[in-house]
């Protein structure tokens, strides 16, 4: 190998590039499937593990040139990407790990790096990510059409397709969601319509005493408005839940043959060959509590326990109530424009706060939240304040 592609800046940066870009993939996929039923997060688990292959193809060629291979530890996840994939939902994870792979087909690996071989190695690797996209897109979506034919459907496994048509009749199942973005979203409610409130006192009163009443009193009101919608919202889930169990119990017992022939189908989707499937289907079903457990868990991801109400209703109020309060914070101390000024600094910056943490759910640029929730305080206070003005007193 000639010392002009050992030396070539561009070759080396786009190895390393790539390099990064799939142990990067490969812990995505891996803290993605730790939230996801089963059988989806038996495919996530081997697409990373085929990003561990890209990468130590990509390692075999850096080492024929002579680029010295970074220690994976190296590369981490930042925790802000760590915390967005353990509360973010699923459905845009997935979505921003589709877009991500998108990315790095059309810019990282079907650019020419002027090396030959380097460029035979990513474009193999590019096909292998292209189809990756599509799997990350059928987990999210279901099936996808071919990519050579629009109007032609994408093969189907028979198993699938008969799965398909058994849980085609059963209309009932529900999804839920989790008590942290509740959290998240209760906090920007309560400052918003509280920073509101209170800057629309401050102008009709000059910041007197009676914003203080005033935002107390919404702030006392959000919070318990939240905290009651949460429970009720959290319990609502559970039922639909246990209506689910109860009708999925009652599907065994009405339809016994078909509802193991359904799981049966689900083992060989994971691989498990039709006999062994059936047998592992027919032991279970010896035991209807042990077949319901199996059947909630593959069909519509009723594992475990569910949501307590209660505990979406504490984190919904005391959120909502913390976001509320700040705005009133100054005024606990003192009155006037001094106070006036104050509520509005605090708030700000609490709404730039409050809109880096949706980020975590939205899986926007923490920043760029921030700025846009900061933009809306500006604008509902600006706006409450003059109506403030603008009423009589």
């Amino acid at each position: 190998m000639s010392a002009s592609i050992t030396d070539d800046h561009q070759v080396r940066e786009r190895l390393l590039q790539a390099w990064r870009g799939e142990i990067v993939a490969g812990r995505m996929y891996e803290a993605i499937a730790e939230r996801m039923p089963e059988r989806e997060a038996e495919i996530l688990r081997r697409m990373a593990e085929a990003e561990s292959g890209h990468r130590r193809r990509l390692e075999a060629r850096m080492g024929e040139l002579g680029i010295p291979v970074p220690a994976p530890e190296s590369v981490r996840l930042s925790p802000w990407l760590r915390l967005q994939a353990r509360i973010a939902p699923v459905d845009r994870l997935l979505a921003a790990r589709e877009a991500a792979e998108d990315d790095e087909v059309d810019g990282l690996y079907k650019r020419s790096t002027g090396d030959p071989v380097t460029d035979e190695l990513l474009r193999g690797i590019r096909k292998e990510e292209r189809a990756h996209s599509h799997a990350v897109n059928e987990l999210r979506s279901g099936p996808s059409e071919s990519a050579g034919d629009a109007d032609a459907p994408a093969p189907v496994h028979p198993a699938q397709a008969r799965l398909d048509k058994i849980i085609g009749r059963e209309k009932w199942h529900r999804t839920g969601g989790g008590w942290i973005s509740g959290a998240i979203y209760g906090a920007n409610d309560g400052l918003a319509a509280v920073f509101g409130i209170v800057a629309g006192v401050s102008g009709a009163t000059g910041g007197s005493t009676f914003v203080l009443t005033a935002g107390v009193s919404a702030a006392v009101a959000s919070a318990l408005s939240m905290a009651t919608g949460a429970f009720l919202a959290e319990r609502s889930e559970a039922e639909v839940a246990a209506a689910n169990i109860e009708r999925e119990r009652q599907e065994i017992a009405e339809h016994p043959e078909e509802e193991r022939e359904e799981l049966s189908l689900f083992y060989q989707l994971k691989g498990i060959d039709p006999a062994t499937a059936d047998a592992m289907a027919a032991q279970l079903a010896k035991q209807p509590d042990a077949m319901l457990q199996a059947l909630s868990a593959e069909e519509f991801g009723i594992a475990g326990d569910r949501g307590d109400p209660a505990q979406a209703a504490v984190a919904a109020g005391i959120s909502t109530g913390l976001g509320a309060i700040v705005p009133v914070i100054p005024f606990i101390f003192t009155t006037g424009t001094v106070a006036i000024v104050a509520a509005a600094i605090v708030s700000l910056v609490a709404h730039f706060l409050v809109g880096a943490a949706k980020s975590l759910v939205t899986l926007r640029s923490w920043w760029s939240a921030g700025l846009e929730m900061t933009l809306a305080g500006v604008i509902v206070g600006g706006a409450t304040y003059l109506v403030g003005l603008a009423l009589p007193t």
